[in-house]
């Protein structure tokens, strides 16, 4: 992965609302000054790619209910060597997170951006994850099937996807898939 490509994806990321500006502000500056931005070895965190995989219609997004976390999400995370690009993560996290093998990028520009705190966990200390999220649109004909690292995976409405995982970042995401924003 290239650090002037993940700069140029960002910089030409439009944020809606004054909190994904400030989360977009905090990303950019962040993976300028980081060596390796997406590596695990920055103390102050890293980047991470997500997947917000809805219908062809739009009305319904898959999520999986997070073991480790307990919460329902959107398939996502840490990059890994064999990732070229952001949105080649996403897809990855997609397909290992939800068994789907026909997934479409709707686009190669970020859908949304998140900067959320990761709790310590064994020999990880606290940490920052600088969410990358891109728009993929399923084929609902493929059944997902849940991994390892998911105690449930399946659809959901927009309205009932907002009462289970009622957090801004979803409310962000529901209302950008509402308006037909990419």
């Amino acid at each position: 992965m290239e650090k002037f490509a993940v700069l140029a994806l960002l910089r030409r990321f439009q944020p809606t609302g004054e909190a994904e500006r400030a989360m977009h502000v905090a990303m950019l500056a962040f993976v300028e000054r980081a060596a390796e931005p997406w590596g695990r070895r920055e103390r102050e965190g890293h980047l991470t790619a997500s997947a917000w995989v809805v219908n062809p219609t739009r009305d319904r997004v898959l999520l999986v209910h997070h073991a480790k976390l307990e919460r329902w999400f959107q398939p996502g995370g840490h990059i890994e060597p064999g990732d070229d690009t952001l949105a080649d993560a996403a897809l990855r996290e997609a397909r290992e997170e939800t068994g789907l093998t026909a997934l479409r990028l709707e686009s190669d520009a970020l859908f949304d951006v998140d900067v959320h705190t990761i709790p310590a966990r064994g020999d990880a200390p606290e940490h920052l994850h600088y969410d990358c999220r891109f728009l993929i649109v399923a084929d609902t004909a493929e059944a997902p099937v849940c991994s390892s690292e998911s105690h449930d995976v399946r659809w959901f409405g927009l309205g009932k996807a907002l009462a289970i995982a009622p957090e801004a970042s979803t409310r962000r995401m529901v209302a950008k898939t509402q308006r037909g924003r990419v």
